[in-house]
């Protein structure tokens, strides 16, 4: 589902360089459910933008779902993503003048893929999945940061992505609530099939991935598969 080969992000700072990431090379397969982890200024972010076709690497190639995305320009890589990446960010980002309702439909107005009826139909379905199906018609002011966290998980969804990345999904949650987006993104997983690319500070939840990219200093210094994550799955 996702390559990267040799990707290197520089920024020139007057006559300084400031290297983000070096070579950093890795393959995820369709389905798979990664984590990148590391300290703050090791450069997750930045790979998670470059994996997301958000910005480009100042060297090396990210191929997504078989398409260089080198390849494309700005518009061409915005329809990519439109048609194949969610994304959840850890502030929410949701519209504050849209209903929980709106807010999920509106990647698919934007698209146009599907008839309005549709996308109303979609995006029900999918706040009902994530427990939100009372609260369609409330305001993101009137909804907790978990609700609000779960109603950004259902418009990442509604897309039917074949990738979602997730920027500190659980960073502005408690245990408790953090808890259930972490159980949310691995049923999604399962049952829809959908890659998932998540940054986190949290070891506990970085451990109950499949797998776990480590960044130091803009480096993979670890790369390991966690053998208990299919059974964890399994038992949802």
């Amino acid at each position: 589902m996702l390559v990267a080969h040799g990707l290197t992000k520089e920024y020139q700072s007057g006559t300084q360089t400031l290297v983000v990431l070096r070579d950093v090379t890795f393959k995820i397969a369709d389905g798979a459910f990664v984590s990148i982890v590391g300290p703050s200024g090791s450069g997750k972010t930045t790979l998670l933008g470059l994996l997301a076709g958000l910005d480009t690497p100042s060297r090396g190639t990210v191929t997504l779902d078989g398409v260089d995305l080198g390849s494309l320009d700005e518009d061409r890589r915005a329809k990519l993503r439109g048609e194949k990446v969610g994304f959840v960010f850890q502030s929410f980002q949701l519209i504050p003048t849209l209903t929980a309702l709106e807010n999920v439909q509106v990647p698919l107005e934007l698209s146009g893929a599907v008839p309005m009826r549709e996308a109303t139909a979609r995006a029900r379905d999918l706040l009902a999945r994530v427990g939100l199906g009372d609260r369609t018609h409330h305001f993101p002011q009137q909804l907790s940061g978990g609700e609000q966290q779960r109603v950004a998980l259902a418009r990442a969804f509604v897309n039917e992505p074949r990738v979602l990345f997730a920027d500190e999904p659980t960073g502005n949650l408690d245990g408790t609530t953090g808890e259930v987006i972490v159980e949310l993104l691995m049923q999604l997983n399962r049952e829809r099939g959908c890659t998932i690319v998540l940054v986190t500070h949290d070891a506990a939840l970085a451990a109950r991935t499949q797998r776990t990219i480590r960044l130091r200093d803009g480096i993979v210094v670890e790369d390991v598969f966690h053998p208990a994550f299919d059974a964890a799955v399994a038992s949802l």
